[in-house]
């Protein structure tokens, strides 16, 4: 199946960085949100995979020194989640690579783009 053989190739890029696709996908996030710190759940809102377990994700790469986590002064429930220099580098090396790799959609017309888009919005409901 495509989306099987997109996800391999997708794991094989991130294997030798020590990282998953949802790994990165939250290191994105964070990214977007910098400066700002994000909240668990701005990111799990933002996930691609709604069915990540973005506490697991978070902690493995708070363990990598790849994000850190803070309890908010204001409101003690909520913990600020801030990508750190080293995250921010790791996307940086990363950007280049995931780029060259999106050459699949590079075979499509942007009609064909578009109308790929519509039918995978309607299979998802």
């Amino acid at each position: 199946m495509t989306a099987d053989r997109l996800s391999s190739a997708v794991n094989t890029i991130f294997k030798p960085f020590g990282i998953s696709k949802e790994q990165y996908n939250v290191l994105r996030i964070l990214r977007g949100q910098y400066p700002k710190p994000s909240t668990l759940s701005l990111i799990a809102d933002r996930m691609i995979s709604k069915t990540s377990n973005a506490t697991r994700l978070v902690e493995k790469l708070r363990q990598k020194k790849m994000v850190e986590r803070n309890q908010c002064e204001e409101n003690r429930r909520r913990v600020d989640i801030l990508i750190t220099k080293q995250g921010l580098a790791l996307l940086e090396e990363l950007d280049p690579i995931m780029d060259a790799s999106n050459h699949q959609m590079r075979n499509l017309t942007v009609k064909e783009t578009k109308e790929l888009n519509r039918l995978l919005d309607k299979m998802r409901g």
